[in-house]
């Protein structure tokens, strides 16, 4: 699986990354950083990154066609 990041739309709420700390971080800015960006999510990570998905308030994560 593969996931869209919306950057655009991020506001740096950090739900992601108390969903899924080992794909996603914030900067020191509140800038989000994915890990995989352009990669499939490692096997044994996609519950915990679909919760991240899930878990975002401004649906700036989906999982990519």
């Amino acid at each position: 699986m593969k996931v869209h990041v919306d950057y655009d739309r991020c506001e740096g709420h950090g739900m992601c990354v108390v969903q899924a700390a080992e794909a996603f971080s914030l900067t020191d800015d509140g800038d989000l950083n994915y890990l995989f960006e352009g990669h499939d999510v490692p096997a044994g990570m996609e519950g915990a990154v679909h919760a991240a998905i899930d878990a975002c308030p401004v649906v700036a994560l989906s999982e990519a066609p």
